[in-house]
């Protein structure tokens, strides 16, 4: 495939991106020599990782992209880098090249070995680094190093994306080149989202009641409506909530099918556009489409019979729940109605949460007086005070008088992950069952929640990470607070203020 025909098309399938393709076309032409090393640098959601994919599939240069997030340490991204050079190799030559001299990539002394040794004597090859400032283990000078592979190895070519441009401070040189990846404005946005309109009706209109309503008249409805809602979109939500290709997307396809409902049930028609503005207008002032959630809130979007409903019948909104409008078929909802639905975590989850707002608002030196078995927990909770605490008191001056502030109103104090399990394990009172509360689980199940609760940083957006690995020692701390966790005590049966040191007022 010559050039031209591979920036035609791309550009059809990237659109507003000529530019970045035109410069990609001639810095790596079949007949002119490569960059050493190129640094592509844009935001989130700009194209830089679909477009070289395409890019260099269609071009048919032999290339290799490494997703740099995926490495773990450094080492795991030297070995990567051969490893995947390797089949790449063997894909775009069909040969089998031996293993055994590539085994161990232990520095980058031995990367540069490799690479040397498997491009010695064969064409050009690129490697792109995706996203490589997401390494987790960068070094001070494993980027800068990375970079000079262009230069010890004639035949590679290095390809760096990142989201800022790297600054020669941290390449150790000031001769690299770039390319932008701008993001995209308003009218691009518009440009790329109204190419591929969705239907308006997701069973067309039957041909015996519509004769005249064609596929052409309705695919014409369809990016006629679609357009103009778009840009509704963006000027109401998306311009105020994030600008990204993706966010922009999401938004609009999860109010779209809300939006065209009406046109749907035949109380307006696909050109009523200013009439469907006013009767869906809620959708515009709630921020409910931009908002990402795990579980769907059922009444964000109600169900609407496709019978044909009188133009005079608006359905009526009341506290965000949709009323329709009542039909012989479907009667009107009460306003007292509400779908109401509770989510619980599981037992040992909300356990695990106890247990870690504990662990970062109790000091450490308490938890032998709270959590130890032989102690009785009821003992530590504030008593009236006595008659030698105001022996105590009355020698003291008006002006030394000390006010404690309860802890549960403090900053929470990051703890290592062994006290969070250990203060789990009391909370439980050395029953697996939790005292016939979660009857039916058994400790592997209890093993699972405390592993998911280390993989994705102690509980589920619960809470938040204070830094370094499990592994390695790292601390967490708590980001919700006690009306939360007073909630979820209650739930299995736990009085956390019992466990805080000082009591809650």
């Amino acid at each position: 495939m010559l050039p031209d025909e591979i920036i035609a098309q791309l550009n059809t399938e990237f659109q507003c991106r000529e530019q970045q393709l035109q410069h990609l076309a001639a810095l790596y032409s079949s007949h002119l020599p490569s960059p050493p090393v190129l640094n592509i640098h844009g935001l989130t959601a700009t194209g830089k990782s679909s477009i070289l994919r395409s890019f260099f599939h269609l071009s048919r240069v032999p290339h290799v992209i490494i997703n740099v997030r995926e490495c773990i340490t450094a080492r795991h991204l030297l070995e990567r880098i051969v490893a995947a050079s390797l089949d790449a190799l063997d894909e775009f030559h069909d040969e089998k090249i031996d293993r055994r001299p590539y085994a161990r990539t232990e520095n980058l002394s031995a990367l540069f070995v490799n690479l040397g040794k498997m491009l010695e004597a064969r064409g050009r090859f690129v490697l792109v680094l995706d996203a490589v400032d997401k390494l987790r283990e960068p070094g001070g000078t494993l980027i800068a190093a990375l970079a000079r592979l262009g230069e010890v190895v004639p035949t590679l070519s290095l390809i760096l994306t990142t989201n800022l441009p790297l600054t020669p401070s941290t390449l150790h040189s000031a001769s690299v080149s770039f390319l932008h990846f701008p993001s995209y404005t308003r009218s691009q946005l518009l440009t790329i989202l109204g190419a591929r309109p969705p239907n308006i009706f997701v069973t067309p209109p039957s041909l015996e009641q519509f004769p005249d309503y064609t596929p052409d008249l309705a695919a014409e409805d369809d990016a006629w409506l679609w357009n103009r809602f778009l840009a509704a979109v963006y000027d109401s939500l998306t311009k105020h909530t994030g600008k990204s290709l993706i966010s922009f997307k999401s938004c609009a396809m999860k109010l779209w099918r809300p939006f065209v409902e009406p046109v749907v049930s035949g109380q307006f028609g696909t050109r009523d556009f200013s009439r469907l503005m006013v009767n869906r207008r809620h959708l515009f002032q709630l921020e409910d489409s931009v908002l990402d959630r795990i579980i769907t809130n059922p009444n964000t979007s109600t169900s609407t019979s496709t019978s044909t409903i009188p133009a005079s019948a608006t359905p009526a909104t009341t506290n965000g729940v949709t009323t329709e409008p009542s039909t012989p078929s479907k009667p009107r909802l009460s306003k007292t109605t509400t779908a109401t639905t509770v989510h619980d975590l599981p037992y040992y989850t909300t356990h695990l949460l106890i247990a870690a707002y504990l662990a970062s608002y109790n000091p450490p030196r308490t938890d032998v007086t709270y959590f130890m078995k032989h102690t009785d927990k009821r003992k530590n909770k504030r008593r009236a005070p006595s008659a030698a605490s105001f022996s105590t008191t009355s020698k003291r001056t008006p002006n030394s008088k000390v006010r404690k502030i309860s802890r549960h109103l403090l900053t929470p104090s990051p703890f290592p992950l062994d006290r969070l399990l250990a203060i789990f394990r009391a909370l439980l009172g050395g029953d697996e069952h939790g005292g016939g509360g979660a009857a039916g689980c058994g400790s592997g199940d209890a093993d699972c929640d405390v592993d998911e609760f280390e993989t994705v940083g102690s509980g589920g957006g619960g809470s938040g990470r204070g830094g370094g690995c499990v592994g390695d020692g790292g601390r967490w701390r708590v980001n919700f607070g006690w009306e939360v966790v007073r909630a979820l005590g209650r739930r299995v049966n736990v009085e956390v203020g019992e466990y805080l040191v000082g009591g809650v007022d």
